[in-house]
């Protein structure tokens, strides 16, 4: 019991993370604070994306299940509808590359707001 709900904790976490690297730069639209975590994020994401890197959280999510006795996914609520999320079927090299370059146009887009609005407070301020 404990294995597996610790392996469904970290597959929870590597969604987290998957939508902070999409996404984690609007925050910084509101805090310049979250800069300094999402920066290191998204060049993670983006070398496993492009380079198709093995994330290490799958290994320790897979150790844990076989701690459990589990061998799969089935069974359980997070299983059934998180895994499909961060593990897709059909995942392929071609839409590896599509998904990271949404994730640099989105983080470039919000930047560029960022950096807008920091010129924008220096030439009024």
């Amino acid at each position: 019991m404990f294995y597996a709900l610790m392996a469904d904790a970290v597959v929870v976490f590597h969604l987290l993370f998957i939508v902070f690297v999409l996404s984690g730069a609007l925050l910084a639209l509101r805090w310049r604070g979250w800069i300094l975590l999402h920066l290191p994020a998204v060049a993670w994401g983006l070398a496993v994306e492009f380079l198709h890197l093995y994330c290490p959280l799958t290994p320790l999510e897979n150790h844990l299940r076989l701690k459990a006795g589990i061998a799969g996914y089935e069974g359980d609520f997070i299983g059934h509808y998180l895994i499909p999320l961060i593990y897709p079927a059909g995942l392929t090299p071609q839409i590896q590359i599509v998904l990271g370059t949404l994730v640099v146009v989105v983080n470039l887009t919000a930047y560029l707001i960022v950096i807008q609005r920091w010129r924008h407070r220096r030439s009024v301020g």
